[in-house]
């Protein structure tokens, strides 16, 4: 049984996350930048059999495309042809990174610890891949 993996797509900062072999739980794997990214997943599809990408959609709250939806939309096409084997698809992202916070709130973590940018955007991917899992039983 192959993994799913999650991906957070940021202009700074890439949050990945991946699933368990039977894909219940979604667990996150750390954050990269965008030029270190493609050579960690080469990697890890070497080690891992990966089913498939999950990529947050990034949406404005009033469901406008958001600011980096032209940038994670290159991305999922660098993905699609150094992966032809594996599919992408979106999940919606909105309220991820409020969502994040919120865990790491109620997690009990520092102020501090919570002004991880690259916490949040681990969090947020596993957040994405758990929506996933959920509304793909």
């Amino acid at each position: 049984m192959g993994r799913i993996l999650a991906i957070d797509y940021g202009k700074k900062r890439i949050g990945i996350a991946v699933s368990d072999p039977l894909k219940i739980i979604a667990g996150g794997l750390g954050t990269w930048s965008p030029q270190e990214v493609i050579p960690f997943l080469q990697d890890y599809v070497k080690k891992e059999v990966v089913e498939c990408f999950v990529l947050g959609l990034p949406k404005q709250t009033n469901g406008l495309p958001s600011e980096n939806l032209q940038r994670t939309e290159e991305f999922s096409k660098v993905l699609r042809r150094t992966f032809t084997n594996i599919p992408v698809v979106f999940v919606d992202e909105r309220y991820t990174s409020t969502l994040a916070h919120r865990a790491m709130i109620e997690g009990g973590l520092k102020k501090k610890e919570r002004q991880n940018k690259a916490l949040v955007d681990e969090i947020s991917a596993t957040i994405i891949l758990q929506t996933y899992l959920e509304y793909n039983k």
